[in-house]
């Protein structure tokens, strides 16, 4: 019972995920309004950016949403989470920041300003591991989809 509760308190991170990043690129993007952020992508070296940012943006909106459903819940928490880690190692960069924190780098303010803070993608995506690696647990929809599922 301790465990459900800890997993259902695990995937409530996907309603953040959701809500606070992946609804403002997904309505950016259906506005037309997202040039920055595709922008971005292209800067990362995905090819067909728009496209990528529309894979990103509901990556982190469906795939938070349906974690803290508990539906689908491994799938979902695997999308997200390379979502994640493509935001955490890619975009910011979180192992050289790593490499700069140990002192075996050495990298100045507005390079590590133009990298941005990766701790809130690399917290989501360890999150997201863990819930793939553990399941949904009891307080899920899964387990009224698939009862025999058990975790």
């Amino acid at each position: 019972m301790k465990n459900d509760l800890a997993l259902a308190a695990l995937r409530l991170s996907g309603l953040f995920l959701a809500v606070g990043h992946g609804w403002g690129k997904v309505a950016a993007l259906a506005s037309g309004d997202a040039d920055g952020f595709i922008q971005g992508v292209a800067s990362l070296g995905f090819p067909a950016p728009g496209l990528f940012a529309w894979a990103a943006a509901l990556g982190e909106l469906a795939g938070g949403l349906l974690v803290f459903a508990g539906l689908g819940t491994r799938y979902a928490a695997a999308l997200a989470g390379f979502t994640m880690f493509v935001a955490a190692f890619l975009r910011h960069k979180a192992h050289l920041h790593l490499l700069v924190k140990l002192g075996l780098m050495q990298a100045g303010e507005e390079t590590l300003r133009g990298w941005g803070n990766p701790e809130l993608a690399v917290i989501y995506l360890l999150v997201m591991i863990s819930l793939v690696l553990t399941g949904p647990g009891r307080f899920a929809l899964d387990r009224y989809i698939r009862p025999k599922g058990g975790r």
